[in-house]
């Protein structure tokens, strides 16, 4: 629970900026932000005792029998809402969800990905998480049509989100998310914003408010802010990319080693936990891509990771070890390449480190490093070299993710049969369903 000193510097916070409405924020299952506000006066009870709330409405969360929650807000978390007035305010805080009797509810996901933390941090480490997210920016909300045609890092006059990039960058540091940099990405009308690594939990809080940042900026221009992984074919899709490394207690990089010990400077701690990642992600990839169109962001291109492999240079890898300067010990750090914006960012995270601390736990060998693009070798070579595909559709990753005993324990029981049943549904209706693809090659031929 949170400290007399966090609580009283929030308390004194809002009676000194005059801040009229506290927004609780947490999310539910599948990643979507919720939010119910409370007056101030009921803030400092809100810390003690939770604020009760109807969980039945909640996806993922209890039946109309068990709906009663409690929110509890975590202060370590509060902050203004910069894009509301300043008069009469409005702050919010992340909360964390209990049940009546003052237990973690199984069904929340930062939950899940404290439980994650928290049992890393008794080992004596300190998981470190820095999210790049991709993002397109349209006139339209239900089709992309780009504002323009510029690529990758350029900078020209056809690049008009550069105000709009420039403006979520400083409402993000307004809000304490510093920002590593913004960029124009490699599509039309695709954006990117990297954010600076901080511990997992802080890291998933950020990414969900830079993904509500971003549609409310864009939201305020007239544009709409989509975080679609693929939403046109032939063109780039929009990742999530998570940089990850581990830290002890004093602030060391556990993941760094000198280069006459591994060649990508990989201590054996950090070659354990890559190994566990690529040996779980198969079973986790439901988790970090979570929809129908996630998949269709899958093509071998040489940009897109579609193997269970890692590598330095190479970008079809799915975990890729960057470069750091000489000396910048601690930027030592792995690149996991697969995931995309639409998953839920706790439970992205959980499975991801607690597929890394299974590795160091089960002191999992480095597979030889991938050195050349997947999509080069055959099925043969790669069966040969004992690299396995990532699932291809939401199908393969329901049925990889089902038969996954560690995802039961890594996200409980409620999520991991909460996901399945929904991910199936989803599945079914996609299936079931008939595409203007379907039409134009079969309508008139048969």
């Amino acid at each position: 629970m949170s400290s007399e000193k966090d609580i009283d510097f929030v308390l004194r916070t809002v009676e000194k900026r005059d801040i009229r409405f506290v927004r609780l924020w947490f999310t539910d299952v599948l990643g979507n932000l919720k939010s119910f506000a409370i007056s101030p006066e009921e803030l400092e009870e809100s810390f003690e005792e939770g604020i009760g709330f109807d969980g039945s409405s909640i996806d993922g969360f209890v039946s109309m029998e068990e709906s009663d929650m409690l929110a509890f807000p975590d202060p370590d978390t509060f902050t203004m809402l910069p894009w509301r007035p300043s008069e009469s305010a409005v702050a919010r805080v992340f909360c964390d969800v209990y049940t009546p009797d003052r237990k973690p509810f199984e069904g929340d996901p930062r939950a899940c990905l404290l439980k994650v933390f928290t049992e890393a941090d008794k080992k004596g480490f300190i998981p470190n998480v820095g999210p790049k997210l991709e993002y397109f920016y349209s006139d339209s909300q239900t089709e992309l049509q780009p504002k323009d045609d510029a690529g990758y890092f350029d900078l020209t006059p056809m690049d008009n989100a550069n105000d709009l990039r420039r403006q979520t960058t400083l409402m993000l540091e307004k809000m304490s998310i510093p920002v590593q940099y913004s960029y124009h990405a490699a599509g039309p009308s695709q954006n990117g914003v990297e954010l600076r690594y901080t511990e997992a939990v802080s890291c998933a809080d950020n990414i969900m408010t830079a993904r509500l940042v971003i549609k409310q900026l864009a939201a305020q221009q007239g544009m709409y802010a989509s975080f679609m992984p693929k939403p046109v074919a032939g063109q780039p899709g929009s990742a999530m990319f998570l940089y990850q490394s581990i830290f002890d207690h004093e602030g060391e990089n556990l993941f760094w080693a000198p280069k006459d010990f591994h060649p990508a400077h990989l201590s054996e701690l950090a070659q354990h936990y890559v190994a566990g990642i690529l040996k779980y992600t198969p079973e986790f990839t439901l988790v970090t891509n979570p929809t129908v169109n996630s998949y269709k962001r899958f093509i071998s291109n040489g940009e897109v990771p579609n193997y269970a492999t890692w590598g330095r240079k190479n970008r079809s890898a799915l975990v890729r070890i960057p470069a750091h300067k000489p000396g910048k010990h601690s930027s030592t750090r792995i690149e996991l390449r697969s995931p995309d914006p639409t998953a839920n960012p706790y439970l992205a995270l959980a499975v991801t480190i607690a597929a890394g601390m299974k590795g160091i736990e089960d002191e999992l060998p480095l597979p030889e490093e991938s050195t050349c693009d997947t999509f080069l070798l055959s099925e043969e070579e790669l069966a040969a070299k004992g690299i396995e595909r990532l699932p291809r559709t939401l199908g393969e990753a329901i049925e990889k993710f089902q038969a996954s005993s560690f995802m039961r324990e890594v996200l409980g029981d409620h999520i991991f049969e909460y996901l399945i049943a929904e991910k199936k549904r989803e599945w079914n209706d996609y299936c079931t369903a008939v595409t203007d693809w379907e039409r134009v090659h079969y309508y008139g031929g048969y």
